[in-house]
């Protein structure tokens, strides 16, 4: 329960970066003694979002354009090496489950509740990995989605590059669905490149206006 309640105090911004956790304060707040909760920052340590120093607390992590860039290298390593499985072993209820998660993608993605995109963003490129079958690399892209959205927000571009976003899954899917692997992994590359790209300079805007220094 400590847990969750951190993690949800974290995804509604409750709990941002750079911040000192005062363990008191949280427990009062989600009405529980502070032993828990200094056991679910452990668990957070371990995950990269908290950090504990001596004789000072926790604090959670700040946002760093480093971590950020090395996160969008990884899922760029990661996703499009499972395209091959993904077409090799997809059948026609998974074609279903792919196809059910791009028609969500498009019906969120113009809905005012931003985050309802960002979710649906999130379930087609889950459900797009989880087809592979290759579970431990599921769990670690899992682990790199939970990170950008309790770090930074989820981070899907806004504006006319969601036109853009639509677009590459749409081909991603298609590139599947004719069994073009090669086709599918490049387009994948490059949407991942992308975001990225747009991301970054959104989060280096940011801190320049704020006069935070980042790594």
């Amino acid at each position: 329960m400590a847990y969750k309640g951190l993690r949800r105090m974290l995804y509604q911004k409750e709990l941002v970066p750079g911040q000192k956790i005062v363990c008191g304060e949280v427990a009062e707040r989600l009405k529980m003694s502070p032993t828990p909760i200094i056991q679910a920052l452990k668990w957070l340590e371990i995950q990269g979002l908290v950090r504990h120093e001596t004789n000072r607390g926790y604090f959670l992590e700040p946002i760093s354009l480093k971590e950020l860039e090395e996160i969008y290298g990884l899922r760029e390593l990661l996703e499009p090496s499972l395209i091959p499985e993904t077409v090799k072993r997809i059948d026609q209820d998974g074609m279903k489950r792919l196809k059910k998660a791009l028609d969500e993608h498009f019906s969120a993605v113009r809905e005012f509740y931003l985050k309802e995109r960002l979710f649906k963003n999130m379930e087609f490129h889950l459900t797009l990995a989880s087809l592979s079958g290759n579970e431990t690399q599921v769990r670690l892209l899992r682990h790199i989605f939970d990170l950008l959205f309790l770090k930074y927000g989820g981070n899907l571009p806004h504006g006319s590059s969601l036109d853009s976003v639509d677009n590459e899954h749409k081909e991603i899917y298609e590139g599947i669905i004719a069994g073009d692997h090669k086709g599918a992994q490049r387009v994948l590359k490059g949407h991942i490149r992308n975001v990225k790209k747009q991301v970054l300079g959104i989060f280096k805007r940011m801190l320049e206006e704020r006069y935070v220094p980042f790594p």
